[in-house]
């Protein structure tokens, strides 16, 4: 493809355009995966995260043409991003070595490469597939999300701050992501990727459980917390 011709910039708009719509789980994921680490450490974890997550993306666009070749990439990554979407809502890993609440800078930065690396699939392929092949379309899509995914986690994390709802939002859009990737699975494609009514109702029930799953499991963990955090309080209450 010849550049700056009339299809190179239209798979430029395109890339564009793919960055725009799937970047925005990426900025959830930093957000939430940063939200408890000290203000001053908050920005280094964006930055850095957003660094390694490209990182990985970029050895993944490299090798796009083999991880087109793989089988069940999008099952399992949509199944990985199903737990990573819990953690995401399980608080109880204070220690920043478990779930996806970090509290350490490098556990912020593990959840958010992991993370990334799962969800960046989609975008993996959708540029290489936009790109045509085209070496340089692929480097400038890669350099365009970069300032997308920053900027916004940094709006996200804000906006985290004041209304914690969006937790629960986030983890949603994460799950939706996640359901996505297993009904776009290629070994799945004779189940679930006609336009019979059966198999239509069968993706509709895949986005649901995921969603109803993640929300469900992330509110039963934060019940039997509280419920454990009860029972010692009352434990080490004097008795009268």
């Amino acid at each position: 493809m010849e550049m700056f011709s009339l299809p190179w910039w239209s798979a430029l708009a395109a890339i564009i355009l793919i960055d725009l719509v799937l970047a925005g789980d990426n900025a959830i994921v930093i957000a939430l995966a940063a939200r408890r680490l000290p203000p001053d450490l908050q920005r280094s974890a964006i930055l850095w995260g957003t660094v390694g997550a490209i990182a990985v993306r970029s050895a993944m666009t490299v090798g796009v043409v083999w991880l087109l070749k793989f089988p069940g990439l999008m099952l399992a990554g949509g199944v990985g991003l199903l737990w990573i979407a819990y953690k995401l809502l399980d608080e109880d890993g204070g220690d920043g070595h478990e779930g996806g609440t970090a509290t350490t800078f490098w556990g912020a930065m593990r959840t958010i490469v992991i993370a990334d690396a799962l969800m960046g699939i989609d975008n993996v392929l959708g540029v290489a597939g936009a790109a045509k092949g085209s070496f340089d379309l692929v480097v400038l899509g890669l350099l365009i999300s970069i300032p997308i995914v920053v900027f916004g986690s940094q709006i996200l994390l804000k906006l985290v701050q004041r209304w914690p709802v969006i937790i629960q939002a986030g983890a949603a859009v994460l799950a939706y992501t996640a359901a996505h990737m297993i009904v776009s699975e290629p070994w799945l494609k004779s189940y679930l990727g006609g336009a019979e009514p059966g198999q239509q109702t069968l993706r509709v029930v895949i986005y649901v459980v995921a969603i109803a799953g993640v929300l469900g499991a992330g509110w039963w963990s934060a019940r039997q917390r509280q419920q454990r955090e009860e029972a010692a309080e009352s434990e080490q209450a004097p008795s009268p």
